[in-house]
């Protein structure tokens, strides 16, 4: 599984793994315990993480967000001991800790939230996101 197989519902909670297509849609499978199916017709709004990026303002204008979630794993290896429920002035400090060049007037405490219940729901899922990307590193390095 990587980044571009899991997505987010605008109006529903929570992850989502991408099934397969149909003809007016997407079937999806929620990334919980439960595993409920549900079908996403062309008007919903449906965004894929591998495609989702974070506001910066440096040259490029953004970072994907896998990769501040790999740096979110390296630097707090699954625990970041935030929650949605946590401060918003700690939730901006810990972006500003991995993210220090985030636009902080695009990127919204809501924003932040987000990709901290998303991090702490796939560390604890899906782990081998983040473990499978380390070996392909070592790998090149050598």
């Amino acid at each position: 599984m990587d980044f571009n197989e899991i997505a987010t519902v605008s109006g529903k909670g929570g992850l989502f793994t991408v099934v397969a297509p149909t003809r007016g849609g997407v079937i999806l499978e929620t990334m919980d315990d439960q595993k409920k199916k549900l079908v996403v017709n062309m008007n919903s709004k449906v965004s894929i993480l591998g495609e989702i990026s974070i506001y910066t303002t440096d040259a490029e204008g953004s970072s994907p967000l896998e990769d501040v979630m790999k740096k979110i794993h390296s630097e707090f290896d699954g625990d970041t001991g935030l929650t949605s429920n946590s401060d918003p002035e700690e939730l901006k400090s810990f972006l500003r800790h991995i993210l220090p060049e985030y636009d902080e007037e695009r990127v919204y405490v809501s924003d932040i939230k987000k990709l901290v219940t998303w991090y702490n729901l796939l560390s604890a899922s899906h782990p081998e996101l983040f473990e499978e990307k380390k070996e392909e590193e070592k790998s090149k390095e050598n």
